[in-house]
């Protein structure tokens, strides 16, 4: 091949004359066409093939130039490399020679493939890490057999032999190493102690610092074979004047006590690359909490603009504008952009712990943190840069970002990077530099600029220690309807010890939300109240001052935080007691939607799996704040007039029917894998139409086994503070054991199915409970068994249930478990329900306990209130109408089994003709009346009751209902 055909001139070295090579010229036009850009465009490759000429003609032949490595082809290669170079021991000077000679062969292959585009860029930073990676496990192994025969083995207390773990930082770490690039890494080992087997034994700490520098000088040294990679080590505790080498404990306590938040960004990439797979998984577990916040960390957001902030004046100072990797809009912006949210959502979303900057975008986009046309941008421009710093560096083996100056330069970059000019390339970056700019300014901006004497009065006053004369004259000035009040609560506030005594960095986010807070507050109709609300949310979070941050970053939660705690002290209480839902205010869009049934499981399904199986505790966090978060939704949807009041309860009890649902999987395999599966006897239901309407749809997997739900959840009626009512039934073979390794009878494993249960639904962690149990429906009792077998439960219902336990059963369902058991339960019950009774004996009992409930939980009129629940003409009264119609009525009219909820059941009845149209209409509409004031009480923290001058109609409607009902009997 000529020189003259080349695509740009050859600037340090001839086209070489072999036979060989020009034979393959000749006949084969690809390996042509890819020789002459890469030995026209790489000074590197040229060079290192024309001064070994017998290497570049072996690996031409060899077809590795053709060919995409396997994860473990680079260290095969290099142990067999060693294996056949040297017939003895491998000393140190030839296992130096070996590496280097390794790594130039390899390296002209990743550059030969990255510039031909045979590789995409992402297998191009995968080869140069798996390189790297080779070559630092082959030389730590040899490097330590030979310091074990110098110095002695290092052992723990326990006489366990110990071993170097390093740690990859940065590109290495996430697979994302370029093509000249240096390797930040840091050294550890396990635990103190001494060599042994020596002639005298040293610190297992003089040790590894001797192995470390071995290992250093083993890949960093140029000698006459040149280097293997640049080391780097200033990412190591206390940088470059820390020891070279901690171990675990020094490593945990340094980080926990002195890590800074720059270290945090770099330990995201972290990964061990060489040492024992137990003491790798001990670091990551060490070191997953100094790195992630289990709270949404926006307070990261103020460390990334100060290192970023270092960077600018480094990149100012330096001339560097145009460096592709830390000038604006680099590479160095995108992960940025992708680590900030790393940090700020990492401890919630588990998922996002991931070293790789792609899976962490397409993470952040999928969980509609950042638009999928921003993602998609973002990685594009991230591809673009890469590229352009693999051309950069491909062209002499040189660590560069710096754009060429040259003529010849900017042609080669332009002619790799696929460009027709370097105008043309020049342009295509800066549309990629613009975008990153662009989402970076977007995600981590500075905030807007305050501007205004007032805004100037409320950025200042907060850092001068007011008194509450100077508050008071602040708020007078925004706006506030009772400043004198709120003032002297926000002086005690400002004043008290807790604030007083806060650290530095709490204490600036504090002042830097305080004049965002009252300026936001002034805004809403009701601003004194507002702002003692969410005074309350800020005094909580003080210790955690994130949340202070997330509020200052954000000013829409902070806009939705007013709005909901203008309108309900319940919400204020909740977001006091539980900041961590202040991460619900972030997006309105889905503060404000409450998404169906199946979405819930979806959403539930997708949150558990970023909780490992074997994290119980983690997993009741889980279930507790999907329960807080979704229960939010549904507030602010009601509070807002988005959802209806029967929607609200529809939502409410699909939450709580979602929760159970997954419980009852979750108890049933943690159970079953201890225990194996019950026998369970064959249900009539599987024998059941499969076509049936009426059957719930149930997404749980626990043969011979259902949970029945009654009262408000039975009814589809929960609240805001609603318990759950539940019954527990199983259908198993008596006298029958599991057939698990530890099997235990089958009476014995329901009964522990049941309280696995309650336990994961009950029982208090830092984020509560998710719901209160209430188990006194079951069949005794209290008294009764905690899992009744359904035969059981229906010869107790037809022998010894009280009437009201009847009344009970009209609103139960069957909410989880085994659909053919289900299928029998609706069965029994409406056997139950249906059976022929006494009316007048029916309404005579019916009466009376509704008279003890009045006696019991019953308020009087006299004090001026009236209970919208107890009292006479209110909700119960509406229930009880309808049970007893259910019970009298349905062996004539069996479709008013059907339901289990009042509203339906009243229109059920209209339909049967057992009510007049216009009365079930006036009940419906009385009913909802009701639930509709509750709900807004218990949105405000208040007892469900209201002045006696409220609902006289509705009352009066009930109550003439009421004698129609039972005064002829």
């Amino acid at each position: 091949m000529s020189l003259k055909n080349a695509p740009v001139p050859l600037s340090l070295t001839a086209i070489p004359q072999a036979p060989w090579l020009q034979q393959r010229l000749e006949k084969d036009a690809v390996f042509a066409e890819q020789f002459a850009l890469v030995w026209g465009c790489s000074d590197f490759v040229a060079e290192q093939c024309s001064a070994n000429p017998a290497l570049f003609q072996g690996l031409v032949e060899s077809g590795d130039l053709a060919l995409s490595y396997d994860a473990d082809t680079y260290l095969q290669r290099l142990q067999q490399q060693l294996i056949q170079g040297s017939s003895e021991e491998i000393t140190e000077e030839q296992l130096s020679h070996q590496l280097r000679v390794f790594r130039r062969r390899e390296m002209i292959r990743i550059v030969w493939r990255d510039f031909t585009r045979s590789a995409p860029m992402l297998e191009t930073t995968r080869d140069a890490t798996l390189l790297a990676e080779a070559c630092i496990v082959t030389a730590l192994d040899l490097l330590h057999s030979i310091s074990c025969v110098q110095l002695g083995t290092p052992v723990a207390k326990s006489g366990e032999e110990q071993r170097l773990v390093v740690i990859a930082m940065g590109k290495m770490g996430a697979y994302e190493l370029n093509i000249s690039s240096d390797i930040d890494l840091i050294f550890a080992y396990p635990e103190a102690g001494e060599t042994q087997g020596a002639a005298r034994s040293i610190s297992n700490q003089e040790f590894f610092i001797r192995l470390g520098q071995k290992l250093i000088a083993a890949l960093d040294r140029h000698t006459v074979d040149g280097f293997v990679f640049r080391v780097d080590m200033r990412l190591r505790p206390y940088g470059q004047s820390g020891a070279l080498v901690l171990n675990f404990a020094a490593l945990e306590e340094y980080y926990l006590t002195q890590g800074r938040d720059w270290e945090r960004y770099a330990m995201i990439k972290a990964r061990v690359v060489a040492g024992e797979p137990a003491d790798a998984q001990y670091l990551h577990a060490m070191l997953r909490p100094f790195i992630y916040r289990k709270y949404l960390d926006f307070g990261s957001i103020e460390s990334l603009r100060d290192l970023k902030r270092a960077i600018n004046r480094e990149v100012s100072r330096k001339g560097m504008q145009d460096n592709i990797k830390l000038g604006p809009g680099g590479i160095r912006e995108v992960e940025f952009i992708a680590q900030t949210l790393q940090l700020i959502r990492g401890g919630r979303d588990t998922r996002l712990q991931t070293q790789s900057l792609q899976q962490a975008l397409e993470l952040l986009a999928d969980e509609k943190i950042i638009a999928p046309d921003e993602q998609q941008s973002l990685w594009q421009a991230y591809e673009f840069l890469r590229n352009t710093e693999h051309a950069l560096q491909g062209i002499a083996d040189k660590q560069t970002q710096e754009l060429p100056q040259d003529a010849l330069g900017q042609q080669r970059v332009a002619l790799l990077l696929g460009c027709a000019s370097w105008t043309d390339f020049y342009q295509q970056l800066q549309t990629h530099r613009d975008n990153v700019r662009s989402s970076f300014a977007d995600i981590i901006s500075e905030g807007p600029t305050q501007s205004g004497e007032s805004s100037a009065s409320g950025d200042n006053i907060w850092q001068q220690n007011p008194d509450a004369e100077a508050i008071l004259e602040h708020l007078e000035e925004l706006g506030y309807q009772q400043p004198q009040e709120v003032a002297a609560q926000l002086a005690g506030f400002y004043q008290s010890r807790l604030v007083q005594n806060l650290d530095a960095l709490p204490r600036t986010r504090l002042e830097g939300l305080l004049p965002k807070l009252t300026q936001a507050c002034a805004a809403r109709a009701d601003n004194s109240l507002t702002l003692g609300r969410t005074l309350g949310l800020i005094q909580g979070v003080l210790r955690r001052s994130a949340y202070l941050a997330l509020l200052a970053e954000n000013p829409q939660a902070l806009e939705q935080l007013t709005v909901l705690c203008e309108r309900s002290s319940w919400i204020a209480d909740e977001l006091a007691a539980y900041p961590a839902l202040l991460d619900e205010l972030l997006d309105p869009r889905s503060l404000y939607t409450a998404p169906n049934k199946q979405v819930l499981r979806d959403q539930l399904r997708q949150q558990m799996l970023r909780v490992p199986d074997e994290d119980q505790e983690q997993q009741m966090e889980a279930i507790r704040y999907f329960c807080r978060s979704y229960t939010l939704r549904v507030a602010a949807c009601e509070l807002m007039d988005v959802l209806p009041l029967m929607q609200v309860s529809d939502y409410l009890t699909w939450i709580a029917d979602v929760v159970v649902e997954h419980v009852v999987n979750v108890a049933w395999q943690q159970l079953t894998v201890t225990y194996g599966q019950p026998q369970v006897a064959k249900s009539l239901g599987e024998e059941r139409d499969s076509h049936n309407l009426d059957t719930p749809a149930l997404d749980t997997q626990t043969p011979g086994f259902i949970v029945v739900a009654y009262g408000k959840m039975g009814g589809i009626e929960l609240g805001y503070k609603s318990d759950l009512d539940l019954v527990f039934i199983h259908n198993a073979q008596a006298n029958q054991v599991t057939d698990g390794p530890r099997s235990i009878d089958n009476s014995t494993f329901f009964m522990r199915l049941g309280q696995r249960i309650i336990h994961l639904l009950s029982t208090p962690t830092h984020s509560g409970i998710a719901y209160e149990i209430d188990m006194r429906l079951r069949p005794s009792g209290n008294s009764g068994m905690l899992v009744a077998s359904l035969t059981a439960f229906e010869k107790y219902q037809h022998q010894g249930a009280w009437t009201w336990e009847h009344q009970a059963l009209v609103r139960s369902r069957v909410v989880a478990g085994d659909p053919n058991l289900a299928a029998d339960f609706d069965k029994v019950r409406d056997q139950v329900l249906r059976q022929t009774r006494d009316t007048q004996s029916l309404a005579t009992e019916v009466q009376q306990m509704r008279k003890k409930m009045r006696k019991h939980l019953g308020r009087g009129t006299k004090d001026g209130k009236f209970s919208l629940k107890q009292g006479t003409g209110g909700i119960v009264d509406i229930e009880f109408m309808v049970q007893f119609a259910v019970l009298a009525w349905s062996h004539d009219h069996p479709s008013l089994t059907r339901w289990s909820d009042s509203i339906r059941i009243i229109e059920s009845l209209a339909q049967c003709g057992l009510l007049e149209e216009q009365n079930a209409l006036q009940l419906i509409d009385a009913y909802k009346s009701f639930r509709i004031a509750g709900h807004r009480l218990q949105l405000h923290n208040q007892l469900v009751e209201v002045a006696v001058s409220e609902f006289v109609e509705e009352r009066k409607i009930v109550v003439d209902q009421w004698h129609t009902f039972f005064s002829n009997r």
